[in-house]
């Protein structure tokens, strides 16, 4: 079930909410130093790590989802906030640079529509972020923060998804290895978590922070070979049979043949060599036998 609004927004007002913002921010920049010039989209609720990017890009639009609900952002200047559904976004087709998602795919009911409506906005060769819960982190393990609702991803899960919406993951920046705690110590201990974390235990971080470029083409999956294969062998299978039963009627049709030349033969040089034209033009009742056996049939 998706957090509302205020929930979340009122999680980043927290000494918690505040200090995981700084750190994703920081991991976001890092992938994203320069969106000069660029049109950068912000999906779920991104408008806590999108700040930076206000004096920079060209334009700034955050889509609120509308089971979620919307707030005005940023509160200096106009409104760059937009309420929508984000498998139906109000954009033109390949229209943004750069898209980033925070708390949008582990609350999307059908992630592959999701995707499949980012890929639509992007420009050719554009970056998606996703910022997702990594499934053997804490921060998916407690409720009292927002990245404890939904579904989280492990990293082969997230590979196999984005594979299959045409996106090509370019880069892993793992974070969040603080607890999910508001407790002093974590706080002030939270950076040298991250870079601990970092090195040690990069599995178990708390959010997986992934950077996937748009493809134009679809690779060929994996159950379409499988598909393909299991297709050329039946097919395989259906020659062999034919080419068994071929060989088995083969033999007993030329049997069938010379049996039946031998017994006209024989009855050929039995009759008389005058006749009248009446008793030659009428058929034999011994050649019955040689009439065509059906396929099949044995002797």
């Amino acid at each position: 079930m998706r957090p509302d609004v205020e929930e979340v927004r009122n999680f980043y007002k927290t000494q918690l909410g505040g200090v995981a913002r700084r750190l994703l921010v920081h991991r976001i920049r890092a992938l994203w130093p320069d969106v000069r010039g660029q049109t950068v989209l912000g999906l779920g609720y991104a408008a806590p790590f999108m700040r930076p990017f206000l004096p920079e890009a060209e334009r700034v639009i955050a889509v609120m989802p509308e089971d979620q609900g919307a707030t005005r952002w940023p509160l200096e200047g106009p409104s760059r906030v937009i309420l929508a559904s984000e498998t139906e976004l109000p954009l033109r087709d390949a229209s943004v640079h750069k898209v980033l998602a925070v708390h949008s795919l582990e609350m999307a009911g059908s992630p592959r529509p999701l995707l499949r409506e980012i890929w639509r906005v992007l420009a050719p060769e554009g970056k998606l972020l996703l910022v997702v819960p990594n499934r053997r982190g804490l921060w998916a393990r407690f409720d009292n923060t927002p990245f404890g609702h939904g579904r989280p991803y492990s990293r082969g899960q997230l590979e196999r998804l984005l594979d299959s919406a045409m996106f090509a993951p370019a880069g892993w920046s793992p974070t969040l290895f603080m607890p999910p705690l508001g407790w002093r110590i974590v706080l002030n201990t939270a950076v040298g978590l991250e870079r601990a974390g970092s090195y040690a235990w990069p599995r178990f971080c708390g959010m997986l922070v992934v950077e996937a470029q748009k493809h134009l083409y679809a690779p060929i999956m994996a159950p379409a070979r499988e598909a393909r294969r299991q297709l050329r062998t039946v097919r395989n299978r259906a020659f062999r049979g034919m080419e068994v039963q071929a060989e088995t009627i083969g033999p007993r049709m030329m049997t069938t043949r010379i049996d039946c030349a031998a017994v006209s033969h024989s009855q050929s040089s039995n009759q008389p060599s005058q006749g009248s034209a009446n008793q030659q033009s009428r058929p034999s009742m011994a050649q019955a036998p040689c009439a065509q056996p059906k396929t099949g049939e044995r002797r």
